[in-house]
């Protein structure tokens, strides 16, 4: 039974003979092209990919912000509601919110585009290498690298986040490189990455994390040695400790210092985020990733378990880590997937080395070059064609033609702003984050999805003005609210409610959004 199943799976992850010249720059092999395919589609799918409107704008609205003043905000003042109030994502985000912004103001939402497709595609470019240098076979890293896409696809919209998929890619090829030569140049990466990415985004401990299992495995090495009564040599600890030491040190050189620590208790702990924001929840069964992830658990213990190479302490422990962060958290799945790819790569490797399926590798033939070169230079052209600057010759719909989601209320927004209708703004959360970005300093907004920022109150405010709940007119008094810009479709209580009531008045309207105002 195990070695049929060992059969099977040999077949899939290598249907077709080794080559006979495996490096990376021999014949291009279907193999190889396949590799070449997939990584070709990655960076297509980010070109082709739109920005969506919660979680960009206000972070550009920020970075506008820091340019033009030479400081990074420390309070609100974006929204009335919570003007004023300490809000400390500022300073956890700054660096990669006055990136973006730089990068669009010389280039717009096509350039931001392409520096994502550039950021994502260098992630997976690294995940490849190290599941290529782990088995040396171009069909088992094509498919751990299709396991980690697979993965991390869902979490590539553009936002300060993806600079923390390249900085783990980079953290984790840098154990892997200095445990196979040693050379300390690959250490100085650790603190110049957490340098960046303690300034850019609150999933840095995962840097510390990858450090730290690094450190444990060499503890449990030196432990087996001694409890075979053999020499161990402490020295084996001081680069992983080092490096870990270090890049904790380096942590603290944000514009908090050690007060960051306090920004991931905040966001481990505040109700709002971790009960409604779907990324921040478990993945279960009825989520999209949920049934992907489960089975991704399953399949890697499987794959451990049957390999013929031992499992080492650092996989095992990489493999449990990790697969806990992603139960914990759906946001915790991305992670799983970059990092146990390569482990994977390893024993499927030597899985398919175990099976005798009796081929003899064959050169390609003259034909089969010239097929494998022409699909080569057609995905080529097409990755060129996906570029965001060519959107608009696309044949698609217009829609899609666009670089930005049509749930983004760009028109009402301008309509806003140049009718300059008086009062407070009641707004759709998600339109919050461009009305940041385009509305300031006209219309302060009443939420956004900066979740994290707003009391329990104004959420329960906000809940039952949207859907109209008894007392909802009184609320828009209290707040002297006077503009209302809404999702029709979000919030249909709301407009059924408000078109009955003589005292508000449709002014504009448009496929995603309402704009109704009142009389002061």
């Amino acid at each position: 039974m195990r070695h049929s199943f060992l059969t099977y799976l040999g077949m899939v992850i290598h249907p077709t003979p080794l080559d006979a010249d495996s490096s990376i720059f021999s014949n291009l092999t279907t193999r190889k092209l396949w590799a070449v395919a997939i990584i070709t589609i990655v960076f297509t799918y980010v070109n082709m990919s739109q920005i969506a409107p919660n979680d960009f704008w206000w972070h550009m609205a920020v970075g506008r912000d820091i340019v033009a003043s030479g400081q990074i905000p420390a309070v609100d003042h974006y929204s009335y509601t919570m003007a004023g109030q300490p809000y400390l994502s500022y300073q956890m985000f700054w660096l990669m919110d006055v990136w973006l912004y730089v990068w669009y103001a010389l280039g717009g939402p096509a350039l931001i585009l392409f520096i994502q497709s550039l950021i994502i595609t260098s992630t997976y470019l690294i995940i490849f290498g190290l599941s290529w240098q782990n088995s040396r076979k171009w069909g088992v890293a094509a498919f751990c690298l299709t396991f980690a896409i697979l993965l991390g696809v869902y979490a590539w919209n553009v936002r300060p986040q993806a600079i923390s998929f390249l900085l783990g890619a980079i953290f984790l090829y840098a154990i892997y490189a200095y445990r196979r030569d040693t050379k300390r140049i690959w250490l100085a990466l650790f603190p110049m990455g957490m340098l960046i990415w303690v300034n850019s985004h609150g999933s840095f401990p995962v840097g510390l994390l990858l450090l730290g299992i690094w450190l444990s495995d060499e503890i449990w090495q030196i432990y087996r040695e001694w409890k075979k009564g053999k020499k161990y040599s402490l020295q084996k600890l001081t680069v992983p400790g080092i490096s870990l030491l270090l890049t904790i040190a380096v942590c603290v050189l944000n514009p908090r210092g050690l007060e960051i620590v306090s920004y991931l208790i905040t966001m481990a702990s505040n109700p709002a985020v971790q009960n409604t924001v779907p990324e921040w929840l478990p993945p279960s069964f009825t989520s999209p990733i949920g049934p992907i992830y489960f089975a991704s658990i399953l399949f890697s213990a499987v794959v451990l378990a049957i390999s013929p190479r031992r499992s080492s302490f650092f996989q095992l422990m990489t493999f449990l880590v990790f697969a806990g962060l992603g139960l914990w958290t759906t946001r915790g799945v991305v992670w799983f997937g970059l990092v146990i790819a390569p482990i994977l790569a390893g024993h499927l490797s030597a899985i398919r080395e175990s099976i005798p399926l009796h081929r003899n590798p064959s050169l390609l033939s003259s034909k089969e070059k010239f097929v494998n070169l022409g699909i080569l230079s057609l995905l080529i052209t097409f990755s060129l064609v996906s570029l965001p600057w060519f959107r608009e010759f696309l044949p698609v719909r217009g829609e899609y033609r666009s670089l930005i989601t049509q749930d983004t209320p760009v028109d009402a927004a301008r309509y806003l702003v140049k009718e300059q209708l008086p009062g407070r703004l009641f707004n759709d959360m998600a339109f919050g984050s461009y009305l940041i970005w385009v509305a300031q300093p006209d219309y302060q907004v009443f939420t956004d999805p900066r979740i994290e920022l707003f009391s329990q109150e104004i959420w329960d405010d906000y809940q039952a003005i949207s859907k109209a709940d008894l007392g909802w007119q009184q609320k828009l008094l209290d707040y002297q609210i006077h503009t209302i810009i809404i999702n029709p479709y979000v919030q249909e209580q709301l407009v059924k409610k408000i078109e009955s009531d003589n005292g508000w008045h449709l002014v504009y309207q448009d496929k995603i959004s309402r704009i109704y105002h009142s009389e002061p």
